[in-house]
């Protein structure tokens, strides 16, 4: 199933849900997400709760965040309570708040 995209030029304010796919996020969302992936492209926002299988960050997100694999590139910036599997992070990316990794089961 292919991804859906918030485009830069979109502001999305609540909650996003896709069902066996994935979404990418450019523009901004205010509200929740939840679908098996979610990428949060450079210059995009999400200012709410992430729910996803896989979660890949490279722009901002505020709230809180649920996976099993969790990838944050250098330019992430994230204030939120994260609950993850497993957590990749790159040189620079920035994250405040509490973080619980549960290791590979």
């Amino acid at each position: 199933m292919a991804n859906s995209i918030v485009e830069e030029d979109l502001t999305i304010e609540g909650n996003v849900s896709s069902n066996g796919g994935g979404v990418d996020v450019k523009g901004n969302v205010v509200g929740d997400v939840s679908a098996d992936a979610i990428t949060v492209q450079l210059g995009g926002s999400v200012d709410g709760a992430l729910s996803a299988k896989q979660i890949t960050i490279e722009g901002k997100h505020n709230g809180s965040l649920s996976c099993d694999d969790l990838k944050l590139a250098s330019s992430a910036q994230v204030q939120a309570d994260v609950v993850a599997r497993m957590m990749e992070t790159e040189s620079g990316a920035q994250v405040v708040g509490k973080v619980n990794i549960t290791g590979a089961q």
